[in-house]
């Protein structure tokens, strides 16, 4: 039996500003008003999730929380409560090189800047991570109250944010009977299902040197990737390459590693372990990776040499 050219999923796409980012939905489905609404409803979540979390408005409850930092605990939403407690996991897994605290960085001490010739002193990159620190975040899951024990902490979900609202919305497009797409946020990505001609779902990574040439290639359907790199934003101080992501404890910024590709079955974990491992160095971040199931990890050096966990192929 032949099947009719109507009856053939084929690939509709859409792409938005979204969390202040470019977001990138693809679903195969047969019917392109239907795959539109289907999409809608996808970015309906994410807009919904980043007025939870954002702090641009005054009403999130991001603000909420930070507001009320040093003066008494919050009741929250679940979601909220949920994913603070996950970050908080994840901070402990990761001995602090992930923080949602990492909001409470003093900015007026460090703006990271291209045309930088020198380091900040180590004391004075210190003082302005001082009010980072995971465990001063007093969770009371009983009353669902999220406590920032410190005046002037604050929160942010910038390591995570877009990884969980990619999430949510495949969930919310599998709900609806969605068999097959891809949520791309900025390059956290999480894909499910197969391609209309029954292949799987493959990414590429990008050579760090040349942003439109291909490093590697990997089959990632059912799964989510995420990246973190200095090869857009880097500063070189006495010959040696700076990225702009800061070691939380320290105040001071990374160098080593050019990007971190984690590979696993959700995007927001993938988000939240791209970073950590770029701040513990290769030889720790891939010891952690190694200890975890389901997670994969492709480290990519400053002399360009290619580092994996135990339990990935790469296809060149």
């Amino acid at each position: 039996m032949t099947q009719t050219i109507a009856s053939i999923p084929y690939l509709y796409k859409e792409v938005l500003r979204l969390m202040g980012n470019c977001f990138e939905i693809t679903i195969a489905n047969k019917n392109e008003h239907d795959a539109r609404e289907l999409v809608g409803l996808a970015v309906a979540e994410i807009k919904r999730i980043e007025d939870l979390l954002t702090t641009f408005k005054e009403s999130s409850e991001t603000n909420y929380i930070n507001a009320h930092a040093g003066i008494k605990p919050v009741q929250v939403s679940s979601e909220m409560f949920d994913l603070v407690c996950r970050s908080v996991k994840i901070s402990r897994l990761t001995q602090g090189a992930f923080d949602i605290t990492y909001g409470s960085i003093d900015k007026r001490l460090w703006n990271f800047d291209l045309n930088m010739k020198t380091l900040p002193p180590a004391e004075t990159a210190k003082k302005m991570v001082r009010l980072i620190n995971y465990n001063n975040i007093l969770l009371d899951a009983e009353e669902h109250t999220v406590f920032l024990k410190e005046k002037g902490m604050r929160i942010g979900f910038g390591g995570i944010g877009k990884g969980y609202a990619a999430d949510r919305a495949k969930a919310l497009l599998k709900n609806y009977g969605v068999e097959s797409g891809v949520v791309n946020a900025a390059g956290d990505l999480v894909t499910w299902g197969k391609q209309p001609d029954g292949k799987a779902w493959t990414v590429g990574i990008a050579d760090p040197d040349q942003k439109h040439q291909l490093f590697s290639a990997i089959d990632i359907s059912d799964n989510a990737i995420a990246t973190s790199g200095n090869y857009e934003k880097f500063v070189t101080i006495n010959g040696r390459r700076y990225s702009h992501t800061i070691n939380p404890k320290t105040g001071l910024p990374v160098s080593g590693i050019k990007s971190v590709s984690i590979i696993c079955p959700s995007a927001e974990l993938a988000d939240a372990l791209a970073t950590p491992v770029t701040v513990m160095g290769i030889q720790a971040g891939l010891h952690l990776i190694n200890q975890m199931k389901n997670i994969a990890c492709i480290v990519i050096d400053d002399n360009n040499k290619l580092f994996t966990s135990d339990n990935i192929r790469i296809r060149k």
